[in-house]
């Protein structure tokens, strides 16, 4: 009888039997991610963080970035790896998978932390000790732009000037390594941190291997650098700052963009961010200084300065003090440019290398979707579509100019630092290139003002992810004679997207990043229901 009335009961509830098998079937889809396990502690992931860590070292050995030159190109445990079809194999499937075991331990860290209590800060910085140790010996991954570095460090030393010379000028510029990409290009890097390549270089000699050691060491002084003023930041932000330390530095992508791959883009953020707080604090002269700086290091930072002026003049500041200090900021940024410029006799050369950056396009950035778009139709139509790109590029540099000129005169004068970062974001977003690093940019500022454990947080997961897929796959250095490029590229898709699977739906570990924290009402299937009045009011 009590099956009976159960019946009967569903009967009667709106939908009836499979109203209520829908409503079922929808608890269980939303509590799936709640049923995800949690670390007892952060010993569990930290450990999995440097196995990953040493995967990674131990698959660039095989498909990292080597010059022929190096002695570890000859030593004997090497070359296998290097010239074997197996040893390519199982170097190509331990860096990709290396990657994922990073990403699935700061996930999971981040689920042990919790709520990030008063020691998750030391523990997030060990996390990062370890994860970035074997990171400094391994071979350049996912970028050979350091090969670059060593090529215009001895353009520097020959007497050559970078932002008009490329690198093809100079004897054995090849086989050290450099992108033939880079054989007639200017460097698009800051007249500072030329000085920087000249001096590895004069210390190196002829030895690339030392070279990218020292290039990797100076990005290490760079990470250290966001590590001490990410919790600062976000402390003046009311945001907890292991969390934020947590999204971005312990981040796999900025450990391998920014330590294995050596860019100098970890030199440009840690300045950035060490002058945005000075500004914060009032010391205008020093965040000034700090911003040069990093503009020195790559000089697309310069968006920043006007905001820094906004920092340093306060909340309460009238127009008039405003267009002082950024009168200030400009004279003292121009004074420390200038005298850089005069005394390394390049001047502001770099400025019209900056000017006309942006050759081409990738996939992914909304230039280059719109690209595609537009010649695929004009294409199709006979009407030739070689000034597509570069009409698209003019539109997306005014349209930025245009959008950091309202966030310079518009908007809560207490949230200048939002401000600031909508601009930087504005330049990138509106970019015909945007490589995965470039993220890593922005990635500090949107932290330290606040990232929420909803859609935002899922965002950066996300993207994360995507960048680190195609990191791992882009850039791998295959001998051509073993003609395995291709099959390399697909093998280590195909690891990605299984691992991105099986952690986003099956991981317990880690699928809570894809079930839980959408705020979605739980699935709920009825029958239509007619009638009139009070009775289908009430149904």
């Amino acid at each position: 009888m009590a099956g009976a009335d159960d019946s009967a009961s569903a009967q009667r509830r709106p939908g009836g039997a499979l109203g209520d098998t829908a409503v079922r079937v929808g608890r269980r889809l939303a509590a799936m991610g709640r049923t995800g396990h949690r670390p007892a502690g952060p010993r569990g992931p930290l450990i999995e963080g440097f196995l990953g860590s040493l995967l990674v070292l131990a698959g660039s050995l095989g498909v990292g970035w080597l010059v022929s030159i190096s002695p570890i190109a000859r030593h004997p445990w090497i070359i296998p790896l290097r010239t074997e079809p197996a040893g390519v194999i199982v170097c190509t499937l331990a860096l990709t998978l290396g990657c994922w075991v990073m990403f699935r331990a700061w996930l999971r860290l981040g689920r042990a932390l919790g709520d990030f209590g008063p020691s998750s800060l030391r523990t997030v910085n060990l996390a990062v000790l370890l994860w970035t140790l074997p990171q400094i010996i391994t071979l350049p991954i996912f970028s050979r732009d350091v090969f670059a570095y060593l090529g215009q460090g001895r353009l520097v030393l020959a007497g050559e000037d970078p932002y008009t010379t490329g690198v093809s000028s100079l004897d054995n510029w090849f086989h050290l390594g450099t992108d033939i990409l880079w054989a007639e290009s200017e460097t698009p890097y800051g007249p500072l941190f030329l000085w920087i390549e000249a001096a590895v270089m004069r210390v190196a000699g002829e030895s690339p291997d030392l070279a990218i050691l020292l290039f990797r060491l100076a990005c290490v002084a760079g990470v250290v650098l966001i590590m001490v003023y990410v919790p600062k930041l976000a402390a003046l932000h009311g945001v907890d700052g292991a969390r934020a330390q947590w999204i971005t530095v312990a981040n796999p992508l900025l450990i391998i963009s920014f330590v294995s791959s050596a860019h100098n883009d970890a030199l440009m953020v840690g300045f950035a961010l060490a002058g945005v707080y000075a500004a914060a604090r009032g010391q205008g002269v020093l965040a000034t200084v700090l911003v040069v700086v990093s503009i020195g290091m790559k000089p697309i930072s310069m968006v920043l300065l006007p905001f820094i002026g906004l920092l340093w003049a306060g909340p309460a500041a009238g127009w008039g003090r405003r267009f002082l200090y950024w009168a200030w900021t400009a004279g003292i940024a121009a004074i420390v440019l200038l005298a850089v410029g005069v005394v390394q006799g390049y001047g502001f050369g770099w400025l019209a290398v900056m000017a006309g950056t942006g050759t081409g396009s990738v996939f992914w950035s909304p230039l280059g979707i719109a690209d595609g778009m537009l010649s695929t139709v004009l294409g199709s139509l006979g009407i030739p579509t070689y000034w597509t790109l570069d009409t698209l590029k003019l539109i997306g540099r005014l349209l930025s100019v245009v959008i950091v000129l309202l966030l310079m005169f518009r908007g809560d004068p207490r949230h200048v630092v939002q401000r600031m970062t909508w601009a930087f974001t504005a330049l990138v977003v509106l970019s015909p290139i945007i490589q995965p690093w470039y993220l890593l940019w922005l990635l500090p500022l949107f932290a330290v003002t606040g990232i929420r454990k909803d859609w935002q947080f899922k965002w950066v997961v996300f993207t994360v992810a995507f960048f680190l897929a195609f990191g791992a796959s882009d850039q791998l250095s295959i001998w051509q004679f073993l003609e395995m490029d291709q099959q390399m590229v697909a093998l280590s898709l195909a690891v990605s997207w299984a691992c991105m699977l099986w952690m986003g739906i099956l991981d317990r570990g880690t699928r809570w990043v894809v079930y839980e924290g959408w705020n979605l009402p739980p699935l709920r299937l009825q029958r239509p229901r007619w009638g009139t009045g009070r009775r289908a009011d009430r149904a």
